[in-house]
């Protein structure tokens, strides 16, 4: 641990000490190995890999599978998130729908979550990639369900109709569920969510609720950045009031140095007690654990 000494004050470096309810075993590695084998194959990427998520290899064998679109790298520069940032990312593979829908076929996914890098380049901030992906899913795979965790597709100033008219692309095919994630509380938008904003998202949710009341949306928060209980009640009664149905709330662990260091790691009996909050409040669907993520159990959601 020498080394970590020289870039943390003591209480940092005792939070960024993993409690024992973080720690989990690696799973299968013949069920990592094969996904990522398909993957690589394909030049396509995966958020389970590209955010090493810790929940990747039980979920590969529930037959879940969350794919990253529209390249590796992100236009914006959120300090929680794993993806690589950069001003200036590849073009569009011509061919991501079509790899895509082949992985989703060899792999016999069941339930398929589709998120992307934010890409503000883009005309469209990548909305007819989404479509492009789901119709070419649904021709391969038409048994298997699909749903969407977009970014919020805004591309400058006084671009809400063009936003909305975005999202409008991406509902008109009816995936199983639209998730776009609030990250964290109101007060801490700006230095954990570079480039979003906690009304814009808000906005999302309400605008997919208005294109088709029917259609579960879905939203999650990231803790340990240092926001309290009483700011995350508040986040949830926001997202209720644009009729957000499920949630997700999982604890922020640092990915690296150069990311935001963890300001406090919220304990199992905590994260039980929000998720009883959030159901009194009339989510359908509540996830809430230490190690939850966006896409865990996905597959398994109810309203």
């Amino acid at each position: 641990m020498s080394y970590l000494t020289d870039y943390l004050t003591p209480d940092e470096l005792e939070v960024n000490q993993l409690p024992k309810w973080l720690k989990r075993p690696i799973g299968k590695s013949s069920q990592l190995s094969q996904v990522q084998r398909i993957i690589k194959a394909r030049q396509i990427h995966t958020i389970c890999e590209e955010g090493r998520c810790p929940n990747r290899a039980e979920c590969y064998g529930q037959g879940t599978a969350t794919f990253l679109l529209l390249g590796s790298i992100c236009t914006r520069s959120c300090a929680f998130c794993q993806v690589s940032k950069g001003l200036s990312p590849s073009t569009l593979d011509p061919d991501e729908p079509e790899k895509v829908a082949q992985a989703v076929q060899i792999l016999a996914l069941r339930y398929v979550v589709l998120t992307s890098v934010a890409r503000d380049d883009l005309a469209d901030g990548g909305a007819q990639r989404y479509v492009e992906v789901i119709q070419a899913i649904r021709a391969l795979n038409p048994q298997t369900l699909i749903e969407v965790l977009t970014p919020d597709f805004w591309s400058g100033k006084n671009a809400a109709q063009a936003q909305k008219e975005r999202i409008a692309q991406v509902v008109s095919l009816t995936p199983a569920c639209y998730n776009h994630n609030i990250e964290t509380v109101e007060r801490l938008q700006g230095p954990v969510r570079r480039g979003a904003k906690y009304e814009r998202s808000l906005d999302v949710l309400a605008w997919v609720k208005t294109l088709n009341p029917s259609l579960a949306t879905k939203s999650g928060l990231m803790l340990g950045h240092g926001e309290t209980e009483q700011e995350i009640i508040q986040t949830l009664q926001d997202l209720r009031s644009v009729q957000c149905d499920r949630l997700t709330l999982g604890q922020y662990m640092r990915p690296s140095l150069e990311h935001l260091p963890v300001k406090k790691y919220w304990t199992p009996g905590e994260f039980e007690h929000l998720g009883e909050i959030a159901r009194s409040m009339g989510f359908s669907d509540v996830r809430s654990g230490p190690l939850v993520r966006s896409s865990y159990h996905a597959g398994q959601s109810k309203d």
